[in-house]
């Protein structure tokens, strides 16, 4: 996956937290849990696309000078 990719999903990741995290504060009591549940899910995900973005921006380590 490219890095142009990466960074894109990671873009929608972002946009989509806080789109969520604007429901939960608006969302009555019977749904709350479920959004909360839904914005944790999506968090976790955007944490995995920006480790997986900054792993790639990071030389290999054959190429690091000693």
């Amino acid at each position: 996956m490219s890095i142009r990719l990466i960074a894109k999903d990671l873009y929608r990741l972002r946009q989509e937290v806080e789109r969520l995290e604007e429901q939960v504060k608006s969302a009555p009591f019977e749904k709350r849990e479920e959004l909360e549940d839904q914005l944790r899910k999506v968090r976790a995900e955007r944490n995995r696309m920006q480790r997986v973005l900054d792993g790639a921006k990071e030389p290999p380590a054959y190429r690091m000078p000693r």
